[in-house]
C-alpha cells in the first residue's frame, strides 16, 4: 500500500508538472499528498459507479469513454482537494491529467519493483 501512495503522489505530480490547467498553490508536498489520498478514495469509491452509470456509452465508444469517467474522477477530486491548493480547471485539464497519472503510474510500477513481490 505505502508503494502504491508512493506512485499516486509522483503521478499527480507528474500530472501537475505536465498539464496547463491543474495547478498547485500553497505547500505543493501538501497539496501532492492530499490529492493523492482523495484520488485514491475517488478511484475507489466514485469511478466504479460512474463505470456502470455509462456502461451503455462505454461499449458504444469501444471503451473510449472511459477517458472521459476518468477525466470525471479526476475532476471530482481535484474539487475535493481544491482546499488544500491542488486546482483542475475543467474537464480537459482533467482528462488529459487522468492521462498522465495513468502512463506515470504505470511506468513507475514496471521500473519500480515491489518488495512484496516473490513472496509467497
Amino acid at each position: 500500500m505505502r508503494l502504491f501512495m508512493r506512485f499516486l503522489v509522483t503521478a499527480v505530480a507528474a500530472a501537475a508538472w505536465l498539464v496547463p490547467g491543474i495547478t498547485i498553490t500553497g505547500n505543493g508536498y501538501v497539496a501532492v499528498g492530499v490529492m493523492a489520498v482523495v484520488l485514491g478514495l475517488v478511484n475507489a469509491l466514485i469511478r466504479p459507479v460512474l463505470k456502470l452509470l455509462s456502461c451503455g456509452l462505454i461499449v458504444l465508444t469501444l471503451g473510449l469513454f472511459t477517458f472521459v469517467v476518468n477525466g470525471a474522477a479526476f475532476w471530482i477530486a481535484g474539487q475535493l482537494a481544491a482546499g488544500v491548493g491542488f486546482q483542475v480547471t475543467g474537464l480537459w485539464p482533467a482528462i488529459w491529467g487522468s492521462i498522465v497519472v495513468s502512463i506515470a503510474s504505470f511506468l513507475l510500477s514496471v521500473f519500480v519493483p515491489d518488495r512484496n513481490e516473490g513472496r509467497g
